[in-house]
Formats: structure tokens, sequence, C-alpha cells
């Protein structure tokens, strides 16, 4: 079997680990950078080259799709599917998990515990936005923000105002959520491989901070979840369809929330964190799952 990691670079500690695993494994790896494919569409024979080569003896494909490639990365996922290639993570999964607003209501319709939260774009009824989310102390964040940026806490209601006073400016869609002050800076990324979570590590801001985000300076460690915790992350990937997702998870009163599903999760941290082999669960997922992939109808888009 070979297994493809579509990945902008081999350098990067997740997408290394992964082709270790492959390898350890005894399958052939590549790692293919999904902005250098190009693809002919078509109904009969579709394809992708790639550095000037046919694509054509791949088993089974790993996304590694980060935010700022998702229309394209996915694309060349979508391409992979049509020609037959199993992949870990669909693209309608990739592309649902990128978009957070539509993640979040997919979530909220199943019934996943979640901070009350509001959406908007550029509005100017502040304060009614505010009043709707129960008022501060309150997050606000950008729709597309990624690893912590574009994330604030407005501790008073002025502060919220000019903070989507601020948002409203740059003419972009905005989150207002409630913020869960018994979380005290902690959340809990677990990692789910299947129907299962194969590890989980408590996130700690630094001191000053609220922000549990590791290239924020962060800090984590392993930390043994509750079965409500465990169900509630394999559920949420679950509606999202996504196989590996790194789950996001807050402790409040009222149980676990969910923060945020991610269908690319970095491994490092995890990994580093707990001493678990999460390339390795990757791997034998798919050496399960890929070959009944093999035997479907061809063409499925």
């Amino acid at each position: 079997m070979k297994i493809a990691v579509l990945s902008r670079s081999s350098r990067l500690y997740s997408t290394g680990r992964l082709v270790e695993a492959v390898q350890r494994r005894g399958y052939e790896a590549e790692v293919i950078n999904p902005l250098k494919c190009y693809m002919n569409i078509n109904s009969q024979e579709p394809r992708i080259h790639y550095m000037g080569r046919a694509v054509s003896d791949v088993d089974a494909v790993i996304p590694r799709v980060g935010a700022s490639i998702t229309f394209f990365g996915t694309a060349v996922v979508r391409q992979f599917e049509m020609m037959g290639v199993y992949s870990i993570n669909e693209s309608v999964a990739l592309t649902r998990a990128r978009d957070k607003l539509r993640s979040l209501q997919l979530l909220a319709r199943k019934g996943i515990g979640m901070p009350i939260t509001g959406f908007a774009h550029a509005t100017q009824f502040t304060d009614d936005l505010i009043a709707m989310v129960g008022g501060p102390p309150l997050v606000v964040k950008l729709l597309e923000g990624t690893q912590g940026v574009g994330v604030v806490l407005t501790e008073t209601r002025k502060a919220a105002d000019s903070v989507i006073q601020a948002f409203r400016g740059l003419k972009t869609n905005l989150l207002v959520q409630e913020f869960i002050k018994e979380a005290s800076g902690e959340d809990i990324r677990c990692l789910v491989v299947g129907d299962r979570v194969v590890a989980s590590m408590m996130r700690k801001a630094k001191e000053g901070e609220f922000r549990s985000n590791l290239h924020r300076g962060g800090t984590a460690s392993p930390i043994s979840i509750t079965p409500e915790e465990r169900a509630t992350a394999v559920k949420a990937a679950r509606i999202i369809g996504l196989n590996v997702a790194g789950v996001d998870l807050m402790r409040s009163a009222r149980g676990p929330v969910v923060l945020e599903v991610n269908s690319s999760p970095g491994l490092e941290g995890v990994e580093k964190a707990t001493g678990k082999d999460i390339a390795g669960a990757i791997v034998q997922f798919i050496e399960k799952n890929a070959k009944p992939w093999k035997t479907r109808t061809r063409g499925k888009g």
C-alpha cells in the first residue's frame, strides 16, 4: 500500500511523524504538496498530476490541509476521492470543519454542549449582540482566526463594544462567545481517531493570558478525561464527519463544552505531552479501512 501525506512541507513535525509511521508499518510513503498538484476533471478518467507526472499509484491520502489553502487543498482531496483513493478525512468533512460557524451550528443541532455564542457580520447593534449572549465577560473572535489570532477577552461592556466596533471596521464575520470563567484559562485537546480518543492533554494559558494555544506560550500536560468528555469528543468528531480530529473542550459548570473541532490537528504538542504514538494510530486506522474504499464505485464525488 502507498499512502500520500498531503502537506506543503516534509519538514513539519506532523508530516514527518506520519511518514515515519507509514514506513514503520511496511508501506510506501510520499509527501505531496497539494498546491503543486494540477487536475484533469472528467467523468471517465479523473487524474491528478504532480511535479510533471501522473499520480496513479496512491491507495490512501492523509490530508494536512492548512486554513490558508482550504479551497484548493480540499479540491485535491476531492479529486483523489473521484479516482477511488481512500482519504482518512473526506473532502466534505474537511470543508465542514473549516467553516467554524457551520461546525457550531451542526454541533448545536445535535445537542453538543457549547459556550453561548452569537454570530454577526459588521453589525451596528452591538448592545443587543452583547446582551444576546449574556453580557460580559465575553470572548470576541474573528471567524477566520487561527491559533488564537483574532481572539480577544473583553471583561466589561464598554470593552466588548469597543472590540466589536473595531472588528466591524474590518467588514468581517465575528463570533461573540460566553467566557467560561471556571475553566481558569485551561482547555482539553482530545485527539480522536475513528471512534475513540487516543490521547488527551490539558492546555493551560501562560500567566496573564487566557488563550491556551501552545503557539502563544501555553503549556501542555497529559490528563485523564471523564467518560462524558470522551463521549462528547467522539460524538463531535462524528457529527462533523471526521475520522481524525482534534476536539477542544472546556470544563464548565454545566459539563464539557466544545470550542472547536480541528480537521488537521498538530501532533507535536499532544505526542510530546502524552508520549502516545498518534501517527501510528492514524496509519493503523487507514490499514483497517482503506481496502474497502478501493472496491467502491469509482467516480464518487
